[in-house]
């Protein structure tokens, strides 16, 4: 079985707990240490039988949990410092010390270690 592998570059948090990238005009992120993994993997587990691999949001979709069976991107991050925007297409990130909030037109995802919401 052969597996898809596209180098992009993307942002992540200055901790690297959290690293998005965009693709097709949709960002992609995923969180290496957060209080909510066990619940969110059980979540796709049981939805889609599959992976829980971090959130998505675009233009036309809200933010939402991304079930998937694996990685499909080897991802290459630049630092987003705190209190700094980012802008790639149509969504715009920001990075604070309480979390990334990232939003595309009216959508929107906001991700830390203690919690999560898409809009």
């Amino acid at each position: 079985m052969a597996v898809l592998v596209a180098l992009v570059l993307g942002i992540s948090t200055p901790s690297g707990n959290i690293k998005c990238f965009t693709l097709a005009g949709a960002l992609h992120c995923d969180i290496a240490a957060a209080t909510y993994r066990p619940q969110l993997q059980q979540k796709c587990q049981a939805r889609a039988g599959l992976d829980w691999h971090g959130f998505e949001v675009s233009a036309s979709e809200r933010g939402t949990l991304s079930c998937s069976g694996g990685a499909l991107a080897t991802v290459r991050t630049r630092p987003l410092p705190y209190g700094r925007s980012r802008r790639s297409g149509a969504i715009t990130c920001t990075s604070r010390v309480t979390g990334l909030t990232c939003t595309a037109g009216t959508h929107g995802i906001f991700i830390s270690r203690a919690s999560w919401r898409g809009w």
